[in-house]
């Protein structure tokens, strides 16, 4: 009988299973991260903004679980914009195919060591990837801030800053706990009235949320002058500081009536909305008035001030009136009066014109008004049997061409005092002229013969009409250039 033999007792065989066992445990073990082989599986690509930190074999998941693994990571470049991506290769599980077109891709921290991992949020679309197809950019979500990059945001500059801000606090809060526990008490009525007012605020119809812009473009328009405005919020400390003398009793005085008397305003000016908009209006059309009053001032106050005496007498003057009035409402129904009165606007019509030309005449050169005083003066001067005119003789040089008679040209020496001196059309500050009172302030050249407006500006300054120009002092104003030589 044949004695069999067990596999248990050949040390050979026994040491060769072993060994085998090991091999196929280290071989799994290394493409653990891999998957197992000849398991079946789903590979697609996807496209991040960052694979830092990523290596390949960090795990790939679904609502947390694992559903496969990283298995290639390659730099792409946009050959359009230059801008560089990551390419992740995915081995999932054959479970989770098709992933839907609409799902999106993360990479998040797995642990505060930096180590990595894909999340994948499923979408809901019919529509799945295929296999080894590439998931674009625009399904990649923004990488997460990591705890690094929190912890970098805090500086010397910001630690500084918040220790300053934790002493002022401290400071701030010290020895008020009192008035923190009043504080904690009136909350719950605080909040019970809060409600409505959150509500309030929260309607559409309170545009709060376009109060909040425009308060937004306000303070990006006056960030240009935040100095000015710093300089402004210094001057108000000096305001208040100043105020804070009179503040009992005159300032609580003038807030503790101030609600009535908005109370009484708001009744009243809705009465006054009519009045306001008419004077508005008012003022709008007397702005080119007022911007008049700039040059007409001075007269205006002289007249004011010269009218004051007047205004006195005035009241006896208006009993006066009261019968010249009633002979010009006569006058003014007579019909043959009414058609002189027309024939008066045809001619002040017709002799505008030359009206316009002499303006500069008298409202410059003030010649006119001379020429009537000099002629009255001429003719009032006389004696008991009557009034002459008052002349001068004019004695004419001696010489070639004098002025005493006939000449075939004008003076011209040879004597200093045998010159001609005419100008017929002097300038009287009229259109088209020199603005200069020439007639009157011509200087006297003496020993050249000059015909025609002397050369430069001769001034605007004429003769007084009145004695009462005089400055103050009750002495008559002459003007300076009358008698003089170059």
């Amino acid at each position: 009988m044949r004695r069999r033999t067990s596999i248990a007792s050949n040390p050979v065989l026994i040491g060769a299973a072993t060994v085998l066992v090991v091999v196929v445990a280290v071989f799994l073990a290394y493409n653990a991260n891999s998957g197992l082989p000849f398991v079946p599986s789903y590979t697609v690509k996807a496209t991040v903004p960052n694979a830092a930190a990523l290596v390949v074999g960090n795990d790939v998941r679904i609502a947390g679980t694992r559903v496969g693994t990283i298995t290639a990571i390659t730099p792409e470049q946009n050959p359009r914009t230059g801008k560089v991506v990551a390419r992740v290769t995915l081995k999932l599980d054959k479970s989770v195919e098709p992933l839907p077109v609409d799902s999106t891709i993360i990479v998040r921290a797995r642990s505060a060591l930096g180590l990595k991992y894909v999340q994948i949020t499923k979408g809901t679309s019919p529509k799945g990837w295929a296999d080894n197809a590439v998931i674009p950019l625009r399904q990649a979500r923004p990488q997460p801030v990591e705890i690094d990059e929190v912890f970098s945001m805090f500086d010397k500059d910001t630690r500084k800053a918040s220790e300053v801000n934790l002493t002022t606090f401290s400071q701030a809060l010290a020895g008020r706990g009192q008035d923190l526990n009043d504080t904690i008490a009136t909350l719950p009525r605080l909040l019970t009235n809060l409600g409505p007012v959150m509500r309030n605020l929260s309607s559409p119809s309170t545009g709060l949320d376009r109060f909040i812009r425009a308060l937004a473009q306000t303070a990006s328009a006056v960030a240009p002058v935040a100095q000015q405005q710093a300089g402004w919020f210094a001057g108000m400390d000096a305001t208040f500081s100043a105020l804070a003398s009179i503040a009992r009793p005159y300032l609580q005085d003038t807030i503790s009536e101030g609600p009535e008397t908005l109370r009484v305003a708001t009744a009243s000016f809705q009465h006054q909305a009519a009045f306001l908009d008419k004077t508005t209006r008012f003022f709008t059309e007397l702005q080119p008035a007022t911007s008049a009053l700039v040059v007409a001032a001075p007269p205006l106050g002289n007249a004011v001030e010269s009218g004051a005496p007047v205004l006195t007498a005035a009241v006896g003057l208006n009993e006066r009136l009261d019968d010249v009035l009633g002979a010009l409402a006569e006058f003014g129904q007579n019909d043959e009066a009414l058609a002189g009165v027309g024939d008066l606007a045809s001619t002040a019509k017709a002799a505008l014109p030359l009206i316009s030309a002499l303006e500069g005449m008298q409202r410059v050169c003030n010649y006119p008004a001379l020429f009537m005083r000099n002629l009255s003066s001429a003719l009032s001067a006389g004696d008991s049997v009557g009034n002459w005119l008052r002349v001068l003789p004019i004695l004419t040089p001696v010489g070639l061409n004098n002025e005493g008679g006939p000449a075939s040209q004008p003076a011209d020496g040879p004597s200093m005092e045998n010159h001609l001196h005419s100008n017929p059309v002097p300038n009287t500050a009229q259109p088209g002229q020199t603005k200069e009172c020439e007639a009157g302030n011509e200087y006297y050249n003496t020993g050249f013969t000059t015909l025609g407006n002397l050369p430069g500006n001769q001034s605007t300054l004429t003769d007084w009409t009145t004695n009462d120009q005089d400055g103050g002092n009750g002495a008559p104003i002459a003007p300076p250039s009358w008698g003089k030589t170059p």
